[in-house]
């Protein structure tokens, strides 16, 4: 399985990435979102697993064509922190008008994976977009504290994935937010995955923490999620 790197128009600007359909028929829409590295082979993978499950999947690169390699962190941590947020949720929602546009893709509204930097920004996109977005799973990621979004546009079933040992978003702060968005009303369900740490589902392994067995479960429930609701 493999997909196609494209451009597509953003408020007046021009933006891209990767983009993966199944190889037959169609299939609803899922944008995925990277992790502070860029768009990296492995999230152009995560693009091609869920089109070899049916999806028609599309990555953004917000960093546009800039990226980090596993050993370069502190490269990584300036450009998650230069990106400029109003350009990032511009290019997200013209991911999701791509991917609406798109003749393989099916229904109205699409699903949105993201991963650590990515997590953050699908629950932030899936608050802004409403009900185009129908599925969100945030992995070991998410908004805390003064960091959210206004929750009232948040309509779609919140399934996330995190790690019980994360310096980056601990597990407390994770459980805080899981209560506030259910007592607004959200179907929200934040799993916390007892001896994992940060980045427990990146095949790569770039901080040593993956665990097979637990990325395994977490995909599994992901999938079963977006087939549900979308």
């Amino acid at each position: 399985m493999s997909g196609e790197m494209v451009e597509f128009p953003a408020n007046g600007e021009t933006a891209g990435g990767y983009l993966a359909r199944p190889e037959q028929g169609t299939g609803s829409g899922v944008m995925v979102i990277q992790e502070w590295w860029g768009l990296v082979p492995q999230i152009r993978q995560v693009c091609d697993r869920l089109a070899a499950e049916g999806f028609v999947a599309l990555a953004p690169d917000l960093y546009h064509g800039e990226m980090a390699s596993h050993v370069e962190m502190d490269k990584a941590g300036e450009l998650m922190a230069s990106l400029p947020p109003e350009r990032a949720a511009r290019d997200m929602s013209a991911a999701i008008d791509h991917l609406l546009a798109d003749p393989a893709t099916t229904g109205a509204s699409v699903g949105v994976v993201g991963f650590c930097m990515g997590g953050m920004l699908t629950l932030m996109i899936a608050a802004l977009e409403g009900d185009r977005v129908a599925a969100a799973a945030p992995f070991y990621g998410a908004p805390l504290g003064d960091e959210g979004p206004d929750w009232s546009g948040l309509t779609a079933k919140v399934e996330g994935h995190f790690a019980e040992v994360d310096d980056f978003f601990p597990p407390d702060a994770v459980r805080n937010l899981e209560d506030t968005l259910r007592g607004l009303g959200n179907d929200v369900t934040f799993h916390v995955y007892e001896g994992t740490g940060h980045a427990f589902a990146n095949e790569e392994n770039p901080l040593g923490t993956l665990n097979e067995a637990v990325a395994a479960t977490a995909w599994g429930r992901t999938l079963d999620l977006l087939r549900n609701n979308l």
